[in-house]
């Protein structure tokens, strides 16, 4: 659980589930474009989720394209669902 936390409790990190987690696959340069990050930002932050195992990766030619893990346990697909859910309120509140 501490992984998953340590994983999630940054913004960029949240942004970027946030594309990934309602299906499809996305590439780096699509997050980076969408989180306002640079490549090698982008890069380690995925590395982190990765590691976590909150999302999967897969090299296509000089891209890598990244996926939400299928088979994350479902505790932890409640807890990112949660965390999601209510960024997105917070969000919609100050808005």
């Amino acid at each position: 659980m501490q992984e998953l936390l340590t994983a999630i409790c940054d913004p960029t990190r949240r942004a970027a589930l946030a594309i990934l987690w309602n299906g499809g696959e996305h590439c780096v340069c699509e997050l980076m474009a969408r989180c306002e990050a640079s490549q090698s930002r982008m890069s380690r932050h995925m590395k982190v989720l990765r590691e976590a195992g909150l999302v999967l990766d897969r090299r296509d030619a000089q891209w890598v394209r990244y996926r939400r893990n299928p088979d994350l346990a479902l505790d932890f697909v409640a807890v990112i669902d949660a965390v999601l859910t209510a960024e997105l309120n917070i969000e919609r509140k100050v808005a």
